[in-house]
């Protein structure tokens, strides 16, 4: 039985409204990359703004290792590599860097949003912490 919210996300007008209200109103950061190997950001939320200090406008085409310095853990990065390799997911947390240099714990998991069986996007989903 299909429910009630799944007839109405066929419609692809629909659809896309509420993923646009759940993006732009998140109290999590939402970036999303393009999946090429550079992985350039496409989009990123207000809530982007709040956590990095980076206006969402600024970082369209840039890399997300805009966000990571001398003390981001290499390991987890290379963690996150793997994952995107093989269109996996990946959960993590890392020092990361603020727009005006300040560093902070970073939790963010990393999806694959795949057309058949290939990945189009990576939508990544970001928080600050406060242990690492």
């Amino acid at each position: 039985m299909v429910s009630s919210l799944e007839k109405v996300l066929q419609d692809v007008d629909i659809s896309l409204s509420v993923l646009q209200v759940i993006a732009i109103n998140s109290y999590d950061s939402i970036m999303i990359t393009d999946a090429t190997k550079d992985a350039k950001i496409i989009y990123a939320n207000k809530a982007f703004k709040t956590l990095t200090g980076y206006d969402p406008a600024e970082v369209i085409g840039k890399t997300p290792r805009i966000l990571q310095g001398a003390a981001t853990d290499k390991t987890v990065i290379a963690r996150l590599v793997d994952a995107l390799k093989t269109d996996g997911r990946f959960e993590g947390k890392a020092i990361n860097y603020k727009k005006n240099g300040t560093p902070f714990i970073m939790y963010w998991r990393v999806l694959p949003v795949k057309v058949g069986n290939k990945t189009r996007l990576w939508v990544a989903i970001q928080r600050e912490g406060f242990e690492i």
